[in-house]
């Protein structure tokens, strides 16, 4: 069912963004104003998202607007993954990096 499917993503990418790791991460790296606009912007079409996808039958062009937008949704995913995955990077190198530095110490 198409109109779960496109739901589900947008509402999974909404999620991801309202993390708390991914807030701390975008208060720390300063982009945290574009994060929360990025969740406006999907809270208004997911608002819109069910019924689109039901007139999607009848409009071409509303079918293929919902096509697009769906890759954009991965799109936005996997940057928010990346995202993540270099903050966490950062975070496991400079624990690292610690540690070295205490074993040294001693």
């Amino acid at each position: 069912m198409a109109e779960s499917f496109l739901f589900s993503i947008a509402d999974n990418v909404l999620g991801k963004i309202g993390s708390v790791t991914l807030q701390e991460i975008g208060l720390a790296w300063g982009v945290k104003t574009e994060l929360q606009k990025l969740e406006a912007t999907l809270t208004a079409i997911k608002s819109v998202l069910l019924d689109a996808e039901e007139k999607q039958w009848k409009d071409r062009q509303l079918r293929d607007w919902l096509g697009k937008l769906k890759h954009v949704c991965y799109d936005v995913e996997d940057v928010l993954d990346e995202f993540r995955y270099q903050a966490l990077q950062r975070q496991v190198v400079s624990h690292g990096s610690l540690k070295t530095k205490e074993i040294h110490s001693e």
